[in-house]
């Protein structure tokens, strides 16, 4: 089972090769982070589990806002946006408003992510950076995850932050 979530993950999506791609984010780097949003397109759509995954999202946000803190990176207020993201159902599919939005605020980067349920033991997770400016994912990781707990969700995100967002050599 294992061996086939590395492969899965391994096989989803390397980091986008960009002139970014391998470049460190630098401590003191501006991101606007527009969150993570939930689609839920599993046919057993149950609105018992909701509170469940509406709390993961909360965790893998607390995550994400976490670990670029400990690298110095400053998220900006995206209130002065919200009215604009908040038309939006998903600004991680945009096309690029994210982006505009980010540069509206002084950012260099914009930062969204998606998790996809697919089934109740298949997830699709993902995390993108946009240049503010150009709107080109400069760095971005997809991964599958084969279980719906609290504890894959988490190691799904630290995967994705530690091999495409903050390298651990």
């Amino acid at each position: 089972m294992l061996r086939a979530l590395l492969l899965l993950i391994s096989m989803s999506a390397p980091a986008f090769a960009g002139g970014h791609a391998m470049e460190p984010v630098a401590p003191g780097t501006k991101v606007a982070f527009f969150g993570i949003t939930y689609l839920d397109e599993s046919l057993q759509r149950e609105t018992a589990g909701a509170e469940d995954e509406e709390a993961r999202v909360a965790m893998l946000e607390e995550m994400v806002r976490t670990r670029f803190a400990e690298e110095g990176i400053e998220f900006l207020d995206t209130a002065p946006v919200a009215e604009e993201i908040d038309r939006i159902v998903n600004p991680a599919k945009c096309y690029g408003c994210d982006a505009r939005a980010a540069a509206k605020l002084g950012a260099e980067y914009s930062l969204v992510g998606e998790v996809q349920k697919v089934s109740n033991l298949i997830l699709s997770m993902n995390l993108q950076m946009r240049d503010a400016t150009t709107g080109e994912t400069v760095r971005g990781r997809v991964v599958d995850i084969r279980d719906n707990s609290d504890e894959a969700w988490a190691r799904g995100m630290r995967y994705i932050l530690k091999t495409t967002f903050f390298r651990e050599e």
